[in-house]
C-alpha cells in the first residue's frame, strides 16, 4: 500500500468539514421538533451511551470535543430539564453528567427520528465501502488527536 498523496488527503478533508456542515443542518431539522439541536442531541447520545456517568470532561474527550462547549450545551440541556448533576467519587467539583426521565424521552425520540433518516442516506450504498469509509475517518481523526502538526511544519523562514 503506498501513501495517499497531500492533495487526496486534502480533498477527503474538505469533504468531510462539508458533509459535517450538511449532517449538523440536516440532525437540526431532523430533531427540532423535539426542542433539540444537533449539539444537544450530540451530548444526550454521549450520556445516554456511556459505559457510566460522566463529568463534562468526560463527555468532551470522548466526542472529540471542547470542555468549554460541551459544558455550554449541558448547561442549556440541565435549563431543558434535560439533564440532571450527581456527585462524582473521584472529584468533588467536576460532577457527572446524568439523564433525566425527560433527557431520555428526548433522546428516544431523536433515535427514533434518526433510524428512518440513516437508512435513507445510507440507501444505495455498499455496507462495506461505509465501514471501509468510517475506519479510514477514524484513523484520521486518531492522527489528527496527536501532534503530529509540529513535524509537518516547514520552516520559519521569516527570522
Amino acid at each position: 500500500m503506498s501513501d495517499a498523496a497531500p492533495d487526496t488527503v486534502t480533498a477527503l478533508i474538505l469533504e468531510v468539514f462539508r458533509a459535517n456542515g450538511a449532517l449538523l443542518a440536516a440532525g437540526d431539522r431532523l430533531v427540532a421538533g423535539i426542542g433539540l439541536t444537533s449539539a444537544r442531541w450530540q451530548v444526550l447520545g454521549a450520556v445516554a451511551l456511556a459505559a457510566g456517568a460522566l463529568p463534562v470532561a468526560g463527555i468532551a474527550r470522548t466526542m472529540g470535543l471542547t470542555r468549554q462547549g460541551v459544558q455550554r450545551t449541558v448547561d442549556e440541556l440541565a435549563r431543558q430539564g434535560l439533564v440532571t448533576f450527581a456527585e462524582n467519587p473521584h472529584h468533588r467539583r467536576a460532577k457527572r453528567v446524568v439523564l433525566t426521565a425527560a433527557g431520555e424521552a428526548a433522546y428516544a425520540a431523536a433515535s427514533a427520528r434518526q433510524a428512518p433518516w440513516a437508512t435513507e442516506l445510507g440507501r444505495g450504498l455498499d455496507p462495506a465501502a461505509l465501514a471501509e469509509a468510517a475506519r479510514i475517518l477514524r484513523t484520521l481523526g486518531a492522527r489528527a488527536s496527536t501532534d503530529r502538526i509540529s513535524a509537518a511544519e516547514p520552516p520559519d523562514d521569516h527570522r
